[in-house]
């Protein structure tokens, strides 16, 4: 980006160069106006609906929407509470900045919830930078109520963001470590593996959906009895330098997945099967890192006739730099160099993928005999009825979650629709 030093610019010169940058806006809002055209619409069906319009944010731009819901009223002769402008910080912020109060993403909601927001109103979060952490918290919470939710941030690569943070729920989390093999720890720091630990877990068993972890270092598989008795956590096999024997006898106790099957775990020998023979000897389902890099692809069929296509789920592995260009990156405090499609600790071990799932789908759809639709189930329906919430994600049925992908004839996404409403088009 080219930098000016005004202090060698006349007046002149720079009021002419504000001249010049003001003239952009026409530009861009013209590039907006499907977006801007959808954000109108919603705002006014939720008008049609009875809710009202809240401008959220923080700073400058939060003063923007006060600033902007004042004028409605004696504008346009509308009741106070129909367009409201919400400030982190209150009335105090107009009058200052109030930098801590943007980065407390309890105090949105709580504002929110003040306001009375509900599933009629249209929240507006209004962020620079695409990133303040009560603007986004806002448009989270607004989301999980209902209300329909419009972002406005500053620049092109930050409304990418932005827009994934509008449409992507977080479903749960998967716990991979640090209740695994020191052997087979791959890219994760030996500084934080332990051995496993209900009491570690307990506090977070409403959000864990699933559980990695090495068999071999729970003793007489009092951890992994405890979590099938006590919650609907999954657990999966991997880091893990199992037997057989110890696998087995850890699947029948409870364990019935496999996570990134061959990849950090015990290999299959014609005379110690170990963790991949208990694998393919099992019903437990197998996760597979479909990138052609962790496994070849000529293994992609061999597992499918082992396991079946139910058992078979479609992972990406993706760390921090999926998406971005061939670099230096960083995964747990390790440095992490991302190359030729992998990225890799300096002494190569793979540390995760910057794969996509639609590249997983062609990559198994390309090297074996599945149908198109069967090979896009190894990533939707299995992965959710592996943590049993098929009733409600998976597939398209009546009375589920309208939560669609669409692609071209390259299997490229072109649009994202999350709970009915498009988030993405490209």
């Amino acid at each position: 980006m080219n930098t000016i030093n005004l202090d060698n610019l006349s007046t002149f010169e720079i009021l002419k160069k504000i001249n010049e940058e003001d003239k952009k806006v026409a530009n861009v809002v013209e590039n907006e106006l499907p977006s801007i055209e959808k954000a109108v619409d919603i705002i006014v069906e939720g008008f049609k609906n009875g809710g009202g319009l809240f401008y959220v944010g923080s700073g400058s731009s939060g003063k923007i929407g006060v600033i902007d819901a004042s004028e409605c009223p004696p504008t346009f002769g509308v009741d106070d509470s129909m367009v409201q402008g919400i400030i982190s910080g209150g009335d105090n912020a107009l009058s200052g900045w109030l930098e801590e109060t943007e980065d407390d993403g309890d105090l949105a909601v709580k504002d929110l919830k003040e306001k009375g927001t509900n599933e009629n109103d249209v929240v507006v979060g209004i962020t620079a930078s695409g990133n303040t952490p009560y603007v986004n918290s806002a448009i989270e919470y607004s989301n999980e109520i209902g209300c329909k939710t419009i972002g406005v941030v500053c620049s092109k690569g930050m409304l990418a963001v932005y827009r994934k943070l509008l449409g992507a729920s977080v479903i749960g989390a998967h716990l991979e470590g640090p209740f695994i093999s020191e052997k087979y720890r791959g890219a994760q720091k030996s500084d934080y593996i332990i051995k496993p630990s209900y009491d570690f877990i307990e506090r977070y068993k409403d959000i864990i959906k699933i559980i990695t972890m090495a068999p071999e270092e729970d003793d007489e598989f009092n951890f992994i009895k405890k979590v099938k008795e006590s919650t609907d956590i999954v657990l999966s096999i991997g880091h893990s330098d199992a037997t057989y024997e110890e696998a087995i006898e850890a699947i029948r106790c409870g364990v019935n997945h496999i996570t990134h099957l061959f990849s950090a775990m015990s290999p299959l020998n014609h005379r110690k099967p170990r963790v991949v023979g208990a694998a393919f000897n099992s019903d437990a389902a197998c996760q597979v890192i479909a990138d052609k890099i962790h496994i070849h692809p000529q293994i992609f069929s061999m597992l499918l006739k082992i396991k079946g296509k139910e058992k078979v789920i479609l992972i990406t592995d993706c760390m921090r730099a999926g998406g971005l260009e061939d670099g230096v990156s960083e995964l747990g405090g390790q440095m992490v160099f991302v190359k030729d499609n992998s990225a890799r600790l300096r002494d190569g071990t793979l540390a995760g993928s910057i794969l996509t799932l639609n590249k997983a789908i062609k990559n198994i759809y390309e090297n074996t005999n599945l149908a198109l639709n069967e090979a896009v189930n190894l990533a939707t329906i299995n992965p959710a009825r592996s943590i049993r919430i098929d009733d409600r994600k998976g597939s398209l049925e009546n009375g589920k979650d309208a939560d669609i992908t669409i692609f071209n004839d390259e299997l490229e996404v072109v649009e994202t629709i999350v709970g009915g409403r498009i988030v993405y088009e490209n």
